[in-house]
């Protein structure tokens, strides 16, 4: 398991996002594990039927909701949706490897805010 693998592991919902500079960036909620043969975001073609529109909408296929080529790598490497607030860009994602340390007060990173990706 490597090390990006063991901080996502120690991550959970609600934690506070702390950027390199020590500024409270928001709160996680949301967190994917890395997934290597990932390639592309797409969302699955439309289906005619009502009960496969209903399982797709039951599906987050919207994350994360960046530029494809920013998506795929947050897909293969991991990555934290963190919650800011109100506001055009209501949260930001962070790769995993972005993450300096987790611990009792929540997780650093090695990155400042302004750096990080907004959602769409």
């Amino acid at each position: 398991m490597t090390q990006q693998e063991l901080d996502l592991n120690r991550v959970t919902l609600g934690m506070p996002v702390i950027d390199a500079a020590g500024t409270e960036v928001g709160a996680v909620d949301l967190i994917r594990p890395g997934d290597p043969n990932a390639v592309t975001v797409q969302p699955p073609d439309h289906h005619p039927s009502p009960a496969l529109d209903h399982l797709e909408e039951a599906i987050d296929t919207a994350e994360p909701a960046v530029p494809a080529d920013l998506a795929a790598r947050l897909l293969r490497a991991g990555f934290l949706r963190v919650a800011t607030g109100p506001g055009p860009h209501p949260a930001v994602y962070v790769q995993a490897d972005q993450i300096a340390a987790v611990g009792a007060d929540g997780v650093r990173l090695r990155v400042l805010a302004a750096q990080l990706p907004t959602q769409d």
